[in-house]
């Protein structure tokens, strides 16, 4: 399908560079409105998810995934979940292992390819009945979300109709190295320090699997990844472990409707993060890349809900009326 570059989108005028567009909406946006039902779903491996529903009686179901250390209460999470619910659409937020607020059973925490989980989810919406599924993630979340319907291919649950990312990092290795760039530093450090204090609760939980020294902390992603990551999902390495967890080399067995809007001034990716070839190789496939965004941003001036929620419903809606 077409690469979108003409896209209408325009951040307000307050939003001045690429850093004010990602965390001004972060760190300051409230979205209000949101009761969520909370149920765990325990997992094959005996660990569980904590899943957050909202729920009005529609026959549509939106699964949303949410980013790195995020959870469902992050407000491009609630924005999707408020516009959704309010449009007719039953909604299944759910929390990668660690993420609800409760540390999870098992010795690992979750990566972007860990799709594991996503089929998790799926099953239990499956369970539930609903007919029409979409499913939408935003930064890694869009990476599972990716992988997972890339890796199914024509395979896929009959049930899920359409998927969307939002500001995803399609190349990881190349992610983590611009985020390992100066300017960068302050997003690095802040996922550094969640992660920081979540590998120190599983080492109490596993004391004999990870070797973190009282006073040792990880200087980067690559760092993280090659002596956490790689190590205890079974990796030789953290290039090793980038390779076989991002969601790109999947992106040409995507056989559903799937729209990816990625931002070209996203402090966190790279080129190689913009599947321009892919997206044209592959009719399923919709590439929307806006001048401005920045990273799972998209706020727009005088409206409650971003670019990206906006647009996420009117790709599905259309979507599902043209089945």
């Amino acid at each position: 399908m077409p690469v979108i570059k003409n896209s209408q989108y325009k951040p307000p005028f307050y939003l001045f560079n690429q850093h004010m567009e990602t965390i001004f909406p972060s760190a300051l946006r409230k979205v209000k409105g949101v009761q969520y039902e909370r149920e765990r779903i325990e997992t094959r491996d005996d660990d569980f998810l904590d899943i957050d529903w909202v729920k009005n009686g529609n026959s549509r179901l939106i699964i949303a995934s949410h980013g790195l250390e995020g959870s469902s209460d992050r407000p491009y999470i609630m924005g999707i979940a408020k516009l959704f619910s309010q449009n007719k659409w039953d909604v299944l937020a759910w929390n990668c292992r660690s993420c609800s607020g409760e540390m999870n059973r098992r010795e690992f925490l979750y990566h972007h390819g860990f799709t594991q989980d996503v089929e998790e989810v799926v099953q239990k919406a499956l369970k539930e009945g609903y007919k029409e599924i979409v499913m939408i993630g935003f930064s890694m979340g869009g990476s599972l979300t990716l992988k997972y319907v890339g890796e199914n291919g024509k395979d896929l649950y009959p049930e899920i109709k359409g998927a969307m990312a939002v500001s995803v990092p399609c190349n990881l290795s190349s992610s983590s190295r611009m985020l390992a760039l100066k300017k960068n530093k302050f997003y690095q450090n802040r996922f550094m320090r969640k992660l920081d204090v979540k590998l120190r609760e599983k080492n109490e939980q596993y004391p004999n699997l990870i070797h973190i020294k009282p006073w040792q902390s990880f200087a980067d992603f690559h760092e993280f990844d090659t002596h956490y990551s790689a190590k205890i999902f079974g990796y030789k390495d953290a290039q090793d472990f980038y390779d076989n967890v991002q969601c790109f080399p999947h992106l040409k067995k995507i056989a559903i409707p799937t729209l990816i809007l990625n931002s070209l001034n996203d402090p966190m990716l790279t080129g190689d993060c913009y599947p321009e070839s892919e997206a044209e190789r592959n009719g399923n496939i919709e590439l929307e890349l806006t001048k401005h965004g920045g990273h799972v941003g998209f706020l727009q001036k005088g409206k409650p809900y971003t670019y990206a929620e906006e647009r996420a419903l009117s790709f599905f809606t259309k979507t599902l009326n043209e089945l």
